[in-house]
């Protein structure tokens, strides 16, 4: 079983910004033109946005994509799309059901929106979402976790949405939770990948299946060399970035599994590798929060001990 501590990381690095003085707390997102009516937002580390978000202006309405952990970004950001079009909101697609891209679905869905996102999204928001918490969640907790407004519509392999003649292609690809979905918009030749791609940034692995992971980035890279990735945490970037991620799974999954055959375990596992992780990704965001978890959560996948959301294991 994974241990509950470490879920305890995700939470501080998604909400790191209440560790911060009001002073210094950076801008909750910064607004990116990545193609003609698409706009990706951004999140800085430290925001309490927690994750970045975007949206879609096609000919009769917008589609947005994740709502961050925060309803006073997702105001923010519905203010924001009001500066650029009078047009309806008609769609917001969550790519996944983690709480800090989801927590903002009621501002969109009061404004007219439908809710879409994988089935599993709305099977586990409501209930998987507690272990960002630790393993005693209070009451408020619970509350804010009940609090997310769910997905009205679900799919199974994916889904085409149509903005008039703008096309939006979400498809359901495995890896970092289960219920992943990533958004391609062809005529931009952009997709909103979710948590599938972080760009320089260690990732949360607490629910992920890295060997599948890596499958799925390294099909996007295949199929989209030339487009433009808009990750769930980090800049935007291109298909080097990507596949820079892909390697840090592939080096995270190579020197665990060399580790566990030398017998080397928890925190003497940890010790053994941090040196060789810090010369290579010691630069890269999230660092000191995810390195020791990402280690631990690839050994119980590696030995087949780690818990999925749903009960699966892996």
């Amino acid at each position: 079983m994974r241990s509950r501590t470490f879920f305890l990381f995700s939470l501080i690095a998604l909400a790191f910004a209440s560790l911060l003085p009001a002073a210094e707390k950076p801008p909750l997102f910064a607004l990116h033109e990545v193609g003609k009516g698409v706009w990706a937002a951004i999140s800085p580390n430290g925001s309490k946005a927690g994750a970045n978000a975007g949206f879609v202006i096609g000919d009769n309405g917008v589609t947005v994509i994740d709502s961050f952990q925060n309803v006073d970004a997702a105001r923010e950001l519905l203010a924001e799309i009001r500066t650029k079009t009078s047009l309806p909101i008609r769609y917001v697609i969550n790519t996944h059901y983690h709480l800090d891209h989801m927590t903002g679905n009621g501002v969109f869905a009061d404004a007219g929106a439908v809710i879409l996102a994988h089935e599993n999204v709305r099977s586990w928001a409501h209930t998987e979402n507690l272990q960002f918490f630790g393993p005693k969640p209070t009451a408020a907790d619970r509350a804010r976790v009940d609090a997310i407004a769910l997905p009205s519509v679900t799919y199974n392999n994916g889904i085409d949405i149509y903005l008039g003649k703008r096309e939006l292609i979400v498809r359901h690809m495995p890896g970092h939770t289960g219920s992943d979905s990533v958004v391609f918009v062809p005529d931009a030749n952009v997709i909103f990948t979710g948590d599938l791609f972080w760009d320089a940034h260690l990732p949360n692995l607490i629910d992920a299946s890295t060997k599948p992971w890596m499958e799925t980035l390294g099909t996007l890279a295949a199929k989209y060399p030339a487009a433009t990735f808009v990750p769930g945490h980090g800049d935007v970037g291109h298909v080097k970035d990507l596949e820079a991620f892909r390697a840090y799974l592939h080096f995270l999954r190579e020197n665990v599994a060399a580790g566990l055959k030398q017998g080397k375990s928890g925190d003497a596992l940890v010790a053994a590798l941090q040196l060789a992780f810090e010369q290579k990704y010691g630069s890269w965001g999230f660092f000191k929060h995810f390195l020791k978890p990402d280690i631990l959560l690839t050994a119980a996948e590696l030995q087949g001990k780690k818990r999925l959301p749903g009960g699966r294991t892996n």
